[in-house]
């Protein structure tokens, strides 16, 4: 009898939280659950919702848990504090979500902290109230005004009263143990990925932990604001290096040795998909003609230094070189340098603008190249929104051209990021242009299923556009002083051999089919008539690198080399230079050695021949 007696009050205690903060729980309970439905896609899945709930339930009452260390009286003080909290959290994340069709992230609030006074009163008087009531947020201030109506209004507080009981409060712990252990264990795996995530030392490595399979998923809209927060304090300290690397930037001399310098960065591009470099289908057609003009120049042995494009960006911009001390952000940005020498440094982007709904990828990608200060010392020039397909982006700097913001004459340096075969494929290339179908592989990829056949000609055909795409580019240049670059961010998987696989595998190990698909990629040098007339022995250096070595880290090197560029130049990482280090390890992701790892694959085959 007595154990029963101690039973039931240890399950009163258990059940007290609850009891002492019943409207606070189950308010904040079917916020959790309305916020949710308002953001969550309903083909999320039940397992989604399921573990929405247990881990609601685990938060929610460890933090009523915490509120009973506050006396009484205080009690309601600190309720109503977080209340306020709460439903503004969820209101401007439900609002986000409606608006942006984005929940609270942190490019949002990194906008949010680039917006002045002015800028957040002229948004705040531009709201219509309509964007509240009508659309799904007005669930949430129903919820706010039936929360005020239980907790303030007299008539409805008897609804609140628990029963008292203590055989009820026993049933009531038990049932809130039975709930808390289950929360615990179906929350556990995500509660440590979370903590995995807000561990991160840069905002490099928070964007690899979400590459992860099974990497944290935020539920609540005060979730998504704390690591918003986190992961604009961890771009902050970046950007505090980068702006001191910036300000310690000179530049001794430069001779201007090309007038006008193009690099074209593509996306997610398959070398094993570019008829160029021998694959079957007829992707590539315009840059083989360019080829066999013997102006444009492919080179045959070029990896990325990462599969995961905002590590490329860094990289790539970055006069950090792998096998230097510190990081890549203590060095200075390359475009800074051509401004500081006299370019005109022009940006057009199709994935990296500062946009309220930016994924985290696009955000650590590009915060650097987005942040005021930084952009002003990056670029004179740069588009103001992305675009469906790559085509505008050319319109907008044709725009510029005839503004007469961009002389044809030099010294540019223009830089154009395009969207490329980003997945989803289907989109990546206008129906107009389609000229690949899945009947077309039946013959050559017999073993892929009607739909894995389908997907496949998505992406060629997204690649065969590509090739039009910087044809276009090289159009524009071919009858001017001018040198256009050609490389992609990284490979891409598409039904590769029998691997079964799209996009890339970011938390694999790298073993060479991985580094073979998802780091090699297509690399060429295009030279105008008139750059090759004025300068021989240039193009000819570039067509006896063409076989050497490289790895896109170093890319900024041979930029400054082709500029005439010399402060903070270095001979042994410029591919065009007879100094060049070629036996320089290619570490891909930093420790991966790409060519240990084809020696290794090649000696095999030998072997079991």
């Amino acid at each position: 009898m007595k154990i029963a007696k101690l039973l039931s009050r240890l399950c009163a205690k258990i059940f007290s939280p609850v009891k002492a903060n019943a409207l606070f729980f189950v308010m904040m309970y079917v916020l959790g659950c309305v916020c949710a439905w308002v953001t969550l896609p309903p083909f999320k899945g039940a397992e989604v919702y399921q573990n929405l709930y247990t881990e609601l339930f685990i938060d929610l009452y460890f933090l009523c848990l915490l509120l009973m260390l506050v006396p009484s009286k205080g009690r309601k003080w600190v309720r109503l504090c977080l209340y306020l909290i709460l439903y503004s959290v969820a209101l401007v994340d439900a609002y986000c979500f409606v608006s942006f069709g984005s929940t609270l992230n942190p490019s949002m609030l990194m906008l949010v902290g680039e917006t002045n006074g002015r800028e957040a009163w002229d948004f705040i008087s531009a709201l219509d109230v309509s964007d509240f009531v009508f659309s799904n947020v007005g669930w949430l201030l129903l919820l706010a005004a039936i929360n005020v109506l239980l907790a303030f209004i007299p008539r409805f507080k008897p609804m609140l009263r628990l029963n008292t009981k203590p055989e009820y409060d026993a049933l009531g712990g038990l049932l809130t143990l039975c709930m808390v252990v289950w929360g615990a264990i179906a929350s556990a795996q995500n509660k440590e990925k979370t903590w995995q995530l807000m561990r991160g030392k840069t905002i490099g490595e928070v964007e690899h932990t979400l590459t992860e399979k099974d990497h944290a998923v935020l539920y609540t809209p005060m979730s998504r604001l704390v690591f918003s927060i986190y992961a604009n304090k961890l771009a902050a300290k970046q950007i505090e290096q980068l702006v001191k690397a910036a300000a310690k930037v000179q530049v001794d001399s430069c001779s201007f040795r090309s007038p006008n310098i193009v690099l074209i960065i593509g996306e997610s591009y398959g070398k094993h998909h570019s008829q160029q470099y021998g694959y079957f289908m007829p992707t590539t057609p315009r840059q083989i003609w360019r080829a066999k003009k013997g102006l444009l120049v492919p080179f045959t042995d070029v990896v990325s230094p990462w599969n995961l494009t905002s590590f490329v960006f860094k990289n790539v911009f970055s006069l950090y070189v792998k096998g230097l001390p510190g990081a890549w952000c203590d060095y200075p940005l390359f475009p800074e340098i051509f401004r500081k020498a006299g370019y005109k440094v022009t940006f057009l982007t199709n994935q990296f603008l500062p946009e309220a709904n930016a994924a985290v990828y696009d955000f650590s990608g590009g915060f650097f190249l987005n942040n005021p200060a930084l952009n002003k010392e990056q670029f004179d020039l740069r588009n103001e929104k992305l675009h469906l397909f790559d085509e505008d982006l050319l319109a907008d700097y044709d725009d510029f051209v005839k503004q007469g913001r961009i002389d044809c004459k030099g010294p540019n340096l223009i830089i154009f990021h395009l969207i490329g075969q980003h997945v989803n494929y289907r989109t990546r290339c206008p129906k107009r242009q389609f000229k690949f179908f899945a009947d077309d592989y039946m013959e050559k990829r017999p073993e892929l299923s009607e739909k894995q056949r389908t997907v496949l000609s998505y992406y060629d055909n997204a690649v065969r556009y590509n090739d039009s795409i910087v044809d276009r580019i090289c159009k524009r240049f071919e009858r001017k002083d001018a040198i256009v670059i050609y490389m992609p961010d990284h490979g891409e998987e598409c039904y590769e051999e029998s691997r079964g696989f799209i996009c890339r595998n970011h938390s694999a190990v790298i073993d060479w089919p991985l580094a073979h698909y998802e780091f090699e990629i297509p690399f060429w040098i295009y030279c105008s008539p008139r750059y090759v007339h004025l300068r021989p022995e240039l193009f000819r250096e570039i067509v006896l690198a063409r076989n050497r070595r490289l790895m896109t880290d170093a890319l900024p090197h041979m930029l400054l080399y082709l500029a005439g560029i010399t402060k903070g130049y270095h001979p042994e990482y410029n591919v065009l230079s007879d100094k060049y280090d070629e036996m320089r390890p290619r570490l891909l992701k930093g420790y991966a050695d790409y060519d240990k790892l084809r020696e290794a694959h090649f000696k095999d085959k030998r072997t079991q021949r």
